[in-house]
């Protein structure tokens, strides 16, 4: 299936590779498929998307009518790029410069360019909604709050709206897939954020880093807790917690067994495996690992439709290069939180 509730079947293969320049006959069925959706469904459409490129989703699956993509940037040695999700690059070229020990940068979006974003939405005379990467790693959503405010009390009565979707990388994309998929399907703006609200617990993502040194650096996780994954001299796998924040849930003795923790992380965390829809691996210039993620998947359900794509050099920049990552719809990720941290949640939701 497509997407969770669609009746559309691609027919040829049930995975679909859309690496940068990728251009298979599975991925021209997905543009055939969405110029179908968009035709019969135009007259539905009741609001209008931004998303920013840490969704990491190629170019090819998110060009639609009615969204808007935000650029986010990096830097390495001064020199400042624009994140054109692998257009000018590959991401072997990117990430064998991190190889060679360049350490590029991020920044969070400028005032200027959300002003410039946001004006354009106000004029197209469209309720708009952007959807945020998690305002636990970066404080680009915090910007974006500000100038968002600025505009409305600018422009009274005008529906421009924000949403931390508390998800990073490509478990923003598989929410952003959804979103366009609902969107097109008729919410206004703000049952579009309703749903972006709740439904941003449901997305379950497990990854496998070859260090932790990158995500320490970036101060993305904290210091102690790189040091100890140094220490046992094997490959870290993180998660996300409901914040939209990472944290450390195990380790892998080798390569080989972490993309199979991986494969048994999906199984264990879907609530219905004959269901589970759409599911995206990421990787960070590591393809052949991501190729066999997908057919350790497809042997618990050859059903799934699996979307295989790049990391990309803003969640780079913080991963470094052998990052493998799976997104999927699975259980309510606030289920799983401790005792003591629903005890803080509660206390910052009065303040």
């Amino acid at each position: 299936m497509l997407s969770n509730g669609a009746k559309h079947k691609i027919q040829v293969v049930p995975t679909i590779n859309l690496r940068a320049g990728a251009r298979s006959y599975a991925g021209k069925c997905v543009r055939k498929f969405k110029c179908v959706l968009f035709d019969r469904r135009l007259f539905m459409r009741k609001c209008n998307l931004i998303i920013d490129t840490a969704c990491d989703l190629p170019q090819e699956y998110i060009k639609a009518d009615g969204v808007t993509l935000l650029r986010l940037s990096y830097a390495i040695e001064g020199v400042s790029f624009e994140d054109d999700m692998f257009c000018e690059q590959t991401p072997h070229d990117f990430y064998e410069k991190i190889r060679k020990g360049k350490t590029p940068t991020t920044s969070q979006v400028s005032f200027e360019s959300f002003i410039n974003i946001f004006k354009k939405a106000v004029e197209s005379g469209v309720p708009t909604v952007y959807l945020g990467f998690t305002s636990a790693l970066s404080g680009t959503f915090n910007t974006a709050s500000l100038v968002r405010d600025q505009i409305v009390e600018q422009n009274p009565g005008v529906e421009l709206y924000v949403v931390d979707t508390k998800l990073p990388s490509i478990a923003e994309g598989l929410f952003v897939i959804e979103a366009i998929n609902q969107m097109n399907a008729g919410l206004t703006a703000t049952e579009m954020v309703k749903w972006a609200n709740e439904a941003r617990y449901f997305i379950d993502a497990q990854f496998m880093v070859d260090d932790l040194e990158s995500l320490k650096r970036g101060g993305r996780i904290p210091a102690s807790v790189a040091i100890a994954g140094s220490k046992l001299d094997v490959k870290p796998i993180l998660s996300i917690n409901s914040d939209g924040g990472l944290k450390l849930v195990g380790v892998a003795r080798g390569r080989k067994k972490g993309v199979r923790q991986l494969a048994d992380y999906f199984e264990k965390r879907i609530p219905d495996l004959t269901s589970a829809g759409t599911v995206v691996i990421g990787d960070a210039d590591c393809p052949k690992e991501s190729d066999k993620l997908r057919d350790l998947l497809l042997k618990q359900n050859n059903s799934l439709l699996i979307v295989q794509t790049n990391v990309g050099p803003v969640i780079g920049s913080h991963v470094g290069p052998g990052m493998i990552a799976v997104a999927f719809w699975g259980r309510n990720r606030r289920e799983s939180m401790s005792i003591t941290d629903m005890i803080a949640k509660k206390v910052k939701s009065e303040n």
